[in-house]
C-alpha cells in the first residue's frame, strides 16, 4: 500500500494521484499566476482527490471546493482580502469548479463569532494549515516557478493514503470534527474514523518534488 511506502515514493506516488483530477491541475497552474503571497491550495480538494482514486471513484467526487489559503499580513482589511479573491474569479471562472481565496493572516478577526472560540493570528499559511481539524486535512500545494510541486504535509501522507481520519486538537472544537468526519463517512464508508483524543500527534514538515 502506499501509505506503507517511504515518505520520498509516497510524495511521487502523491503527485500522480493528484495529477488524475485535471481541475485541481489546472486551478494550481492558474493560481500560480495570481502572485499570492505564501499560498497553497489546500485541505479537502487533495485529500479526497486521493481518497477517490484510491477507492476507484471519478477523481472530483464529493469534492465541495477548492481552497487556496495565503498570507499577507500587510494589509489585514477585507477590501484587501476581497481584491484577492476577485481576481482569483476572474482567473477561475471557466472552470467547473469553486475556488475560493482566503487571507489565513485574518482569520483571527473572524473564527471566533463563526465558530465559538478564539483564534490567535497565525504567523504563516503553513500554521493555518497546521489547525485543521483533522491530521487528514493539514495538507497544502504549490506550484513554484520552476515547475515542481512543493508539498506541506505536517502530519506526513499515511494516513491519507490509508483512509484514516484522525483528529488534530489544536484549535477546532470537538463538534467541528465530529460534522467533518462523519459527512466524509457519508461520502467515503471505507474511511476509519478515529475518536478525538487528549493531545495531539507528531508532525512532519515541507517537500519539494519535481
Amino acid at each position: 500500500m502506499i501509505g506503507r511506502l517511504p515518505l520520498d515514493e509516497q510524495l511521487g506516488a502523491l503527485r500522480e494521484v493528484l495529477s488524475r483530477n485535471e481541475v485541481l491541475v489546472e486551478i494550481l497552474a492558474r493560481a500560480a499566476t495570481l502572485d499570492l503571497s505564501r499560498w497553497y491550495l489546500t485541505a479537502g480538494c487533495l485529500f479526497q482527490t486521493v481518497w477517490n482514486v484510491v477507492t476507484d471513484r471519478p477523481p472530483t467526487h464529493g469534492i465541495k471546493d477548492y481552497d487556496i489559503f495565503y498570507f499577507d499580513d500587510g494589509d489585514l482589511s477585507w477590501e484587501a482580502e476581497d481584491r484577492a479573491i476577485q481576481a482569483g474569479r476572474e482567473v477561475f471562472a471557466d472552470l467547473p469548479a469553486e475556488v475560493e481565496i482566503r487571507n489565513e493572516a485574518r482569520v483571527h478577526l473572524w473564527y471566533e463569532e463563526k465558530f465559538g472560540v478564539p483564534c490567535p493570528p497565525y504567523a504563516s499559511t503553513e500554521a493555518a494549515i497546521d489547525s485543521f481539524a483533522a491530521t487528514t486535512c493539514c495538507l497544502g500545494v504549490r506550484l513554484e516557478r520552476d515547475g515542481r510541486w512543493r508539498v506541506y504535509a505536517p502530519h506526513g501522507l499515511s494516513d491519507v493514503f490509508n483512509l484514516v481520519v484522525r483528529p488534530n486538537p489544536v484549535l477546532a472544537p470537538r463538534s467541528v470534527y465530529e460534522a467533518k468526519a462523519a459527512r466524509w463517512r457519508e461520502q467515503w464508508p471505507e474511511l476509519t474514523v478515529l475518536d478525538r483524543p487528549r493531545s495531539g500527534g507528531s508532525r512532519g514538515g515541507t517537500e519539494l518534488i519535481s
